[in-house]
């Protein structure tokens, strides 16, 4: 078992901020991630065939809620969430799947990991992928060779999901200050962490779609999602759940479609 760094009060909490609201699926962000990891300073991304196969550190999964006048479409991007109680790193049995203690990010040690898969089963998220072709599991480093990167402008010391982001959805910060620029988008906007019933502690926070300025949303109505299932929930309300509901019941959703 791999142990976690002590917790320590005002540590820095390095996360992504994601709204929900402004996000419009064009996955470049998914892009751009897949293309600093496959050539930037770490490279830790194999995949040497020109196809949408492979390891993907985030993808983005494309929902229809609601129906007529009041349905509109909810864009939901999905990566590593930098938990602040892993249970892929305490799953470890070589201690591969890590911590940092100085900002919170998890990482994968491809030279200690056996690729076992156990991390990947003890997220409940879905961040884990296997490299088949290094044979070592992979996720999300929140670009850590890019941000620390003092060669590197400032404003360009960001994750390149969020450089590269057109509409702005996607916001980088410290969340474990109070004071940040993303702990103020969070707490203006009602920003909620995901499955909080499961103690894992998500650093990465999600802004609620905006109600409608034609009207409120949908209260229930028949949904469908773009993998062809229909459910007769609205996601666009458990989407837009306040910190109360944390949007969980969304997510359990999302799992069971994309489970199938």
């Amino acid at each position: 078992m791999t142990c976690l760094p002590e917790a320590v009060p005002g540590q820095k909490k390095l996360g992504l901020v994601i709204d929900l609201d402004t996000c419009v699926g064009c996955h470049a962000c998914a892009v751009n991630c897949k293309e600093w990891n496959a050539s930037g300073h770490s490279g830790p991304l194999t995949d040497y065939q020109n196809t949408s196969d492979g390891v993907w550190f985030n993808r983005v999964h494309t929902f229809e809620a609601g129906q007529g006048e009041t349905s509109r479409t909810v864009n939901f991007p999905r990566s590593c969430l930098h938990c602040e109680e892993p249970a892929c790193v305490t799953v470890c049995p070589t201690g591969a799947s890590y911590k940092r203690a100085e900002d919170g990010i998890v990482l994968v040690n491809a030279d200690t990991c056996i690729g076992c898969k156990l991390c990947s089963w003890a997220c409940p998220y879905g961040a884990r992928e296997f490299d088949e072709d290094d044979g070592v599991m992979k996720k999300c480093t929140l670009c850590v060779d890019k941000i620390y990167n003092e060669n590197l402008p400032e404003a360009d010391r960001v994750p390149a999901c969020v450089a590269t982001c057109p509409s702005h959805a996607r916001h980088f910060g410290d969340l474990g200050d109070p004071n940040s620029d993303v702990s103020i988008l969070v707490a203006e906007r009602g920003g909620y962490e995901l499955m909080p019933e499961l103690g894992y502690k998500p650093v990465n926070r999600y802004l609620p779609p905006r109600p409608r300025k034609n009207g409120p949303p949908p209260a229930s109505a028949a949904s469908s999602s773009s993998c062809g299932s229909n459910e007769n929930i609205s996601l666009l309300d458990l989407a837009m759940k306040k910190p109360d509901g944390k949007g969980s019941a969304f997510l359990r959703w999302a799992d069971r479609v994309l489970s199938r």
